[in-house]
């Protein structure tokens, strides 16, 4: 080797931690298409933190979790933070948070609730409960930045020795070269390709260099950048989605920069040297990739590397067909978070929209997709998202929710949480927050709302405060408001104080039937109004059985007094 190419690889080679310390090869692949029997399963997302994490790039993400899961295999957050011109702060963390969104421990609430077993289908006959709040579902990775691994560090940025290394290799067995234009002639390139209608593309100038020119070249730039050679045939590849490719990548395209001049690698040599060395055996990504899936394997033959299993899965766009765009400010997860989407419901409708499945249904579980997920499946046509949808998907799942008692626990704390957010020193009885009170509003409530905010929306504030009803408003709407109250109350005061849904509404068409010249229809127009404030709403006795029989005389008694 030269003595000029000595030094500067040997410069290259920073000290540090060599690579062997960054973490350990792990176990390789046998060169089958599928999964083999006995060989570890481990995929991987790794999006860049120049975002943060909006629905495509969850897809992407689920896509390699279930795939996982569903082989007992590994998933693994690599962060590619290797462009640090474009780094958003925040976003690394982001990312990871949101992936965890649905999967951290949630508090234990230990509360004894009032008897509610006229509302709890399932309830068990006491008079007591005590429930635990449980784990709901996520799709947290098993090796990530904050976890750890056997396999880390799990940001470029802190793997840098093992891509110099590869570069290394790389120059030596002359399948890459040192490349010093400026930026300055590469975009002179890039506008004169532009004026002559025609795609970029470098004109591997810096190949042709001889040894002299090499060395008199580091004497006065010594950070030149490292280029590979796009020599020979693309091999032709089987993508376990889009079936046989092979992409002409030299015909189309010049050298490419593996390795920039500030030591940091670019795209292509940074995903080669990390899946190899993370063992990774299925490379789950997104369709814009798999033109450079070819290229990729070029660096794998230079390397002498066994490449993955490529899946290369079609792109998530919006319902008319345009592309998902981070100016959508309502794609990011953060955004569905803070509104009051449930997780279920996010990766519900990002693959029910998609393909992977025998059949698309609603209400699907983290569980029964990864039970139902199968690759083969999986087709070559974008999902079409109807984001129009979600609050159905959410309704389903919320409700799922409301049917198992230890969820339920976690959604009164969340309901308390945000009347004390939405409300706080407007509230007149502090006993709203009573955790009784708060699940009976979402047992009766269930299946009608499809966000647990919507129990906090003007619609519902009746339940939390009390309305400023005048008696003249109700005798707009009859003149009869005092016998009406007074029966009502007589109604409340009987042998059934805890009436049920059922038996009010009875009632109170026996009430409507007893008065001369009224509808029933007012009746419960008059009632309504006296108990929530609203002309609509839910029906009278679910409100009343929602208040309870003390509330709702008081709220009476004092329009009456009015």
């Amino acid at each position: 080797m030269p003595p000029h190419m000595a030094v500067f690889l040997k410069r290259l080679l920073h000290p540090g931690r060599s690579p062997a310390a960054l973490g350990r090869l792990m176990g390789r692949r046998e060169a089958s298409l599928g999964t083999d029997p006995g060989a570890a399963v481990r995929v991987r997302f790794a999006p860049s933190p120049t975002g943060f994490l909006h629905l495509g790039g969850l897809r992407t993400a689920l896509y390699n979790y279930i795939f996982a899961k569903k082989h007992q295999g590994s998933f693994i957050l690599r962060l590619e933070d290797t462009d640090q011109t474009r780094l958003v702060p925040g976003a690394a963390e982001n990312i990871e948070d949101m992936l965890e969104w649905a999967g951290q421990l949630l508090p234990t609430c230990q509360n004894r609730y009032d008897d509610l077993s006229s509302l709890r289908e399932n309830a068990q006959n006491s008079k007591t409960l005590s429930t635990t709040c449980a784990l709901i579902t996520g799709v947290p990775p098993d090796e990530s930045p904050r976890r750890g691994g056997p396999a880390g560090p799990y940001l470029q940025s802190q793997r840098l020795a093992l891509y110099a290394q590869a570069a290394e290799a790389l120059l030596k067995s002359g399948a890459a070269y040192l490349c010093f234009c400026s930026p300055q002639r590469l975009e002179l390139l890039k506008k004169e390709a532009l004026r002559n209608r025609q795609t970029p593309r470098y004109d591997n100038r810096c190949r042709s260099l001889s040894q002299a020119q090499v060395a008199q070249k580091l004497a006065t730039d010594p950070k030149p950048a490292i280029r590979f050679r796009l020599d020979g045939e693309a091999p032709a590849f089987q993508d376990l989605v889009y079936g046989w490719n092979r992409h002409e990548v030299a015909s189309v395209e010049g050298d490419p920069v593996i390795l920039k001049s500030d030591g940091f690698p670019t795209y292509h040599l940074a995903s080669v040297v990390d899946d190899h060395h993370m063992g990774i055996s299925h490379v789950l990504r997104g369709s814009e990739w798999l033109v450079s899936t070819s290229k990729h394997l070029l660096l794998y033959q230079a390397l002498g590397w066994q490449p993955p299993h490529f899946a290369h899965l079609p792109l998530l766009l919006n319902k008319d067909g345009s592309k998902l765009s981070k100016r959508q400010g309502d794609i990011f997860l953060e955004h569905f978070a803070a509104t009051g989407f449930l997780p279920d419901a996010l990766l519900d409708i990002i693959t029910n929209c998609g393909s992977g499945f025998a059949e698309n249904q609603m209400g699907r579980t983290l569980p029964e997709l990864i039970a139902q997920f199968d690759l083969s499946r999986v087709t070559c046509h974008s999902a079409l998202l109807d984001l129009e949808k979600l609050p159905e998907f959410n309704r389903l799942h919320l409700r799922r929710l409301v049917g198992d008692e230890t969820q339920r626990c976690q959604l009164v704390g969340q309901l308390q949480a945000l009347v004390e957010e939405a409300f706080g020193n407007q509230l007149q009885d502090r006993e709203v927050l009573d955790p009784a009170y708060v699940e009976r509003i979402i047992l009766l409530r269930q299946g009608h709302i499809c966000r647990l905010q919507d129990l906090v929306s003007p619609a519902y504030s009746y339940l939390w405060t009390r309305p400023a009803v005048g008696r003249a408003q109700l005798g707009a709407i009859s003149e009869k408001v005092d016998i009406i109250a007074k029966r009502v109350l007589g109604l409340l005061e009987g042998p059934g104080t805890n009436l049920t849904q059922d038996v009010l509404n009875g009632e109170l068409k026996k009430l409507s039937d007893g008065l001369e010249g009224i509808k029933h229809s007012n009746v419960m127009k008059l009632l309504r109004v006296a108990l929530s404030g609203q002309q609509q709403g839910p029906p009278v006795a679910e409100m009343m059985v929602s208040l309870g029989p003390k509330e709702v005389r008081e709220r009476i008694q004092k329009v009456l007094c009015s």
